[in-house]
């Protein structure tokens, strides 16, 4: 249950103003929340639909306990219809599906709620019918439209909305969403890190790979800056077998870019910024002996090999080259 004092400092811009529209019953009719996936944009969307219907509410904020709430929060209330893409897409039959409900009478009152999700994903014809849609609302509707690419969406339709920023979700809030739901702290800490996602770092908790990944890069990148002659090895026998797909080989560049940062923080004393804060004392005995200069250039060196793995370049090739480069640097 999302309450808006739990989104008031993730998003300090957007939920004072949606709370004073919602005190002052001004409302629009029509809203675009632009944002990356885990800022809340669908969690808002919910508590705004909650308090359109409930009856039990205290200013802003829905009582969450009666039928309309736990109905919305469970995701079966009659007058609240929510629209994402079927496959690839949003299609137009989708939204004329949409607009025909809305042209009955609620169920049970007058009011009717629709939330899109990835509105950009609509297809031309998708997007001239909902056009026509918000520029005819009918009775008491509230639209909320989600995105995370607003740059794709119609002019048109982001002139007939109102327009919401979100911010993205930083690593600290993430993280400690992930250990109230008992995650363990430095491994939240690092999910949190690696994907900026709360969802989709949840769902790497749930399987064994991000853990051997992790004591993986950990351990390769250790002998690479104290015994590269080991590093070459586990590179051959561990790296590579574990990092099989091109998603998790992006995410094992970006572990070692985390790696490489944590030590930086290290010598500037922000110990506080650590994602690998398990390793701070392997960490002290490297920064006495490794310079600024040498960390940022093989940060650049995993920056290039990020850059040949877009490009289809074998992933063998690219971490040998990639090990063989910060060697010598």
């Amino acid at each position: 249950m999302d309450t808006w004092k739990d989104w008031q400092e993730a998003q300090p811009q957007v939920v004072p103003m949606l709370v004073a529209s919602i005190e002052k019953n001004r409302l629009a009719h029509a809203y675009l929340f632009e944002g990356e996936a885990g800022s809340g944009k669908h969690e808002v969307a919910l508590l705004m639909a909650k308090r359109f219907f409930c009856k039990e509410h205290n200013g802003a904020e829905p009582c969450h306990a009666c039928s309309d709430c736990l109905r919305i929060e469970h995701g079966n209330h009659p007058d609240v219809h929510q629209v994402g893409p079927d496959g690839q897409s949003i299609k137009k039959e989708q939204i004329e599906y949409l607009q025909k409900e809305f042209t009955y009478r609620g169920m049970e009152s007058a009011a009717k709620v629709y939330i899109i999700s990835h509105v950009d994903k609509m297809t031309a014809s998708a997007a001239n019918s909902l056009l026509k849609f918000l520029e005819e609302p009918q009775g008491q509707t509230l639209a909320i439209l989600l995105t995370e690419n607003g740059a794709s969406i119609l002019p048109t339709i982001r002139s007939r909305a109102q327009q919401m920023r979100f911010l993205p979700p930083s690593q600290t809030q993430i993280a400690s969403k992930l250990v109230a739901e008992g995650i363990e702290e430095n491994q939240a800490l690092f999910l949190a890190a690696l994907t900026g996602n709360k969802a989709y770092a949840k769902a790497l908790a749930e399987g064994d790979w991000s853990f051997q990944a992790r004591t993986v890069v950990l351990q390769l990148m250790h002998e690479l800056f104290t015994r590269p002659d080991l590093a070459a090895i586990t590179l051959a026998d561990k790296w590579i077998p574990l990092m099989k797909e091109r998603l998790q080989q992006e995410m094992g560049l970006e572990m070692m870019l985390l790696w490489l940062r944590d030590l930086l923080y290290i010598q500037a004393g922000k110990q506080d910024k650590l994602v690998y804060a398990d390793n701070k004392s392997k960490f002290d005995e490297l920064a006495l002996s490794t310079s600024q200069h040498t960390i940022r250039a093989a940060m650049s060196h995993v920056l290039e090999a990020k850059r040949h793995l877009s490009a289809n370049v074998s992933i063998q090739l690219v971490m040998e080259r990639l090990l063989f480069t910060i060697q010598e640097g």
